[in-house]
């Protein structure tokens, strides 16, 4: 069960192990672009070139008996985007595990990635668990560090941890099915929750450090993109880096229109670029 590209590097390399799985689960087309078309999530594409049957229910709960039906051996997650009911769960022999791109229980939820961009983390790590009924809850399987370069936007470490996440995921499997691996719970008590992301979380305040532009700029690309407005029109900072403190714009795209350098930008641009005056 999963959606975006993290899950489908994670199916990816379940295919080509001895756990290639015989049915994925994923979330309905959904429409994308300017032209709103109707788009399949990168899992499906996968799972399609591979001829593995696939289900695209609106709710996970709608297909509850069909899959108790099936007697699954167990279910695998990766960002799959809904919480898994109890039953569900337990219509599979060894019930589901996860994989999750945070060291739990820190960053519960569905953008740990981003949010470790966004507090400067040094280090963030993936989890395999054992679910249970409640998001990113229960027992701890295999935890790995990963540490975070300066320099890396969402689609980086979000392609990292992915691949990192896969390898351990398939050395974990035959431990848990073998039970040479039970899990040690999680401390609540230590729990953090990210929060959904929304497209005005990339509008840029000026006035924040360049260090906070920087990491929004680097978390928030490529959606929901950090952006600010001129003369009423949005132009979005895909990619900056810092000097000496100071925040140098690398490359934008104007909305419309595609991504180029930002001197390319200015060559072209004939109103004025006043938040660069306001950049600290």
């Amino acid at each position: 069960m999963g959606t975006p590209e993290f899950a489908a590097i994670i199916l990816k390399r379940l295919i080509n192990s001895p756990f290639k799985p015989y049915l994925v689960i994923t979330e309905p087309d959904k429409p994308s672009g300017r032209g709103k078309t109707l788009t399949p999530p990168a899992v499906k594409i996968l799972a399609k070139q591979e001829n593995i049957e696939t289900w695209q229910p609106k709710y996970i709960s709608q297909i509850a008996n069909r899959l108790s039906e099936l007697m699954p051996d167990l279910f695998i997650v990766a960002a799959y985007g809904q919480i898994i009911p109890k039953d569900i769960l337990n219509a599979a022999q060894f019930g589901g595990i996860n994989v999750h791109p945070s060291l739990l229980p820190k960053y519960r939820g569905s953008t740990p990635i981003q949010s470790a961009i966004l507090n400067g983390d040094k280090i963030t790590g993936i989890t395999i668990m054992k679910m249970d009924e409640k998001m990113d809850h229960g027992p701890i399987l295999t935890q790995r560090e990963v540490e975070v370069p300066n320099d890396f936007s969402f689609p980086d470490l979000n392609t990292g941890l992915a691949k990192k996440g896969a390898s351990q995921l398939i050395g974990t499997i035959p431990l848990y099915l073998s039970k040479s691996v039970r899990g040690r719970s999680q401390n609540n008590e230590n729990a953090t929750y990210t929060k959904k992301i929304i497209k005005r979380d990339g509008l840029i305040n000026w006035r924040e450090k360049s260090k906070i532009i920087d990491r929004k700029i680097r978390a928030y690309y490529p959606w929901p993109g950090a952006h600010t407005i001129i003369n009423g029109k949005k132009i979005k900072i895909c990619q900056s880096h810092l000097e000496n403190d100071k925040l140098i714009i690398d490359r934008v795209q104007l909305e419309g229109k595609k991504e180029m350098t930002f001197d390319e930008f200015k060559r072209g641009w004939r109103g004025n670029l006043d938040f660069l005056d306001k950049i600290s």
